[in-house]
């Protein structure tokens, strides 16, 4: 296995993880939404607990909280692109990873449009039911359109952009998350 393939497995490891612990938060309506509190929610999460890869658990650690920072714009986009679906009655599993690939999207420049759709895709797979898929897919369609089309800002993303690896800035910059 390369340096790139143990990444993306960390990686995927991570989202899964970040999910896993974003979900737990669906039924807990009264948690705290202070540094503190949401770091022990994450620590304390049985999946991340027993994952013994030290890279997917900062990956994780990252996402979540970067999400819960965000949340309330990420809500806000989940809604003005959900077409007649308020955000209480979206599927617990379905807004997790909504939420998820939202934050990836517009809020990390490392990852790209189609690896957060692609990765959401992949967990609603795996954890939604037979529609998950198409509804997941659908919004982060619509997000990703509006996103190509600067109605974000410019996010320096596009739905045909690849990241070629001398882009990234090389393996020291992905540690320390510097960006070219």
């Amino acid at each position: 296995m390369t340096t790139t393939d143990t990444r993306k497995g960390a990686r995927r490891q991570g989202r899964t993880l970040a999910f896993q612990v974003l979900f737990g938060l669906a039924f807990n309506p009264h948690f705290k939404n202070d540094q503190g509190s949401l770091r022990r929610t994450f620590a304390d999460n049985p999946a991340v607990m027993d994952c013994e890869n030290p890279d997917a658990v900062t990956f994780a650690s990252q996402l979540f909280m970067g999400i819960t920072e965000h949340l309330d714009d990420i809500d806000k986009v989940i809604g003005k692109h959900s077409d007649h679906w308020k955000i209480s009655r979206i599927g617990k599993v379905e807004l997790a990873i909504l939420r998820l690939a939202l934050f990836e999207i517009l809020h990390r420049q490392d990852i790209p449009l189609k690896v957060a759709i692609n990765e959401a895709i992949e967990l609603a797979k795996g954890f939604g039911d037979e529609n998950s898929r198409a509804f997941v897919n659908g919004i982060l369609d619509a997000v990703a359109r509006a996103v190509d089309q600067g109605r974000f800002g410019d996010l320096g993303k596009s739905i045909d952009k690849k990241i070629e690896p001398q882009q990234c800035g090389g393996a020291d910059a992905r540690k320390t998350g510097a960006q070219k």
